[in-house]
């Protein structure tokens, strides 16, 4: 998604004549390019927001032994559900097909938490 990005913002940003200079505050892009292009940008902030939760919660399953079953599944769905949400983000970005799928993975990435921390009580 990274390349994506790139690939779509460098040739906007010089297309407004953006410089380096004016790129410090990534927040004050948002209203001097197009949407479309601004949406990858946000889809890779997201990357770095929840997901970070979800290598921790994985992780600490994992080396607790944990990570089969029902924490596997979850972790798989939440994983689908991350690539769907780019893909829908940097797309189209109709927001409540976003909001739909960020709480299926939201909730798959919940229920991974808990069962796993129920299995490490148990």
């Amino acid at each position: 998604m990274a390349a994506w990005m790139v690939v779509t913002r460098l040739p906007a940003l010089t297309a407004a004549g953006i410089g380096p200079e004016d790129a410090q505050r990534t927040q004050d892009l948002g209203s001097r390019l197009p949407p479309n292009v601004q949406w990858k940008a946000d889809n890779y902030n997201h990357l770095m927001e929840q997901p970070t939760i979800f290598y921790a919660v994985a992780l600490a399953l994992a080396v607790a032994g944990l990570g089969e079953g029902l924490n596997t599944w979850m972790a798989w769905l939440y994983v689908g559900s991350r690539v769907v949400h780019s893909l829908v983000q940097v797309t189209t970005n109709v927001v409540m097909i976003r909001f739909t799928i960020f709480i299926v993975g939201t909730i798959a990435l919940l229920v991974m938490a808990v069962n796993g921390a129920l299995q490490l009580m148990s």
